[in-house]
């Protein structure tokens, strides 16, 4: 039977291998949730609107170098140990393809390969290190050797998403406003976009994720608040 266009047509994945996504989520809910819970603490202390502003842009400033960074120390760390990994399977392929091609065969019949298909497929690898290679990183490693994520792409995702969401609850005071609440509800709107609009690239309804969102920022800023609350009535 023919198949139809719908079923020939080719489906696309959205990305998953740790790279752009992931830092640009982590760089944006961090930046919100840490200007929104610096911001409660310092106004909790009874600041004004200067010390407010000054306190977000320095939060702003110094959490996008550091997820920057700590964005691509992590993924060049981790590409490196899957690279050093994939040196030592290059190593073995080519001194004991035999013994490798073993733990394929045993790896494929436990998943209810046919052992003469799985032996087929084995054997045609040892002929070719750099593709059997791959097949062992996916098997054994859980990576696509070609597909690593990139370590300047995850920092410079990380870093201007954190100072898009870190500038958000500072918009209401950069404008003249100078009322704590008015910032808070801002920020929290921001949070509760951005938890809305990582559902996209999920099966979670869009309200369910902007509303975890909203109450874990919210809860990190009630903590600082309280915080702040205290130390400004006795600093005073």
């Amino acid at each position: 039977m023919t198949e139809s266009p719908a079923a020939l047509r080719e489906h696309h994945h959205a990305d998953v291998s740790g790279g752009w996504l992931r830092a640009a989520t982590f760089g944006a809910m961090d930046g919100l949730v840490t200007n929104i819970a610096l911001i409660a603490g310092v106004g909790g202390g009874g600041v004004d609107r200067h010390t407010l502003i000054l306190t977000g842009v320095a939060g702003l400033v110094a959490g996008a170098i550091s997820m920057g960074l700590g964005e691509y120390t992590s993924v060049r760390t981790q590409n490196d140990q899957v690279a050093a990994e994939l040196r030592k399977e290059l190593h073995e392929l080519r001194v004991n393809p035999e013994g490798e091609a073993q733990e394929l065969i045993r790896t494929w019949t436990a998943r209810g390969l046919p052992e003469t298909l799985a032996r087929q497929v084995a054997d045609v690898l040892k002929a070719h290190p750099e593709q059997a290679l791959r097949v062992h990183a996916q098997e054994e490693l859980g990576v696509v050797p070609d597909e690593l994520p990139s370590p300047w792409t995850a920092a410079v995702s990380s870093f201007l998403c954190f100072c898009v969401g870190a500038v958000v609850p500072l918009l209401t005071y950069l404008l003249g406003f100078d009322s704590l609440a008015l910032a808070l509800t801002v920020g929290g709107a921001g949070l509760f976009a951005a938890g809305a609009v990582v559902s996209r690239f999920t099966s979670t309804p869009w309200w369910r994720s902007g509303l975890r969102q909203l109450l874990l920022g919210a809860a990190a800023a009630g903590a600082t608040y309280v915080i702040g609350t205290l130390i400004g009535v006795g600093v005073t």
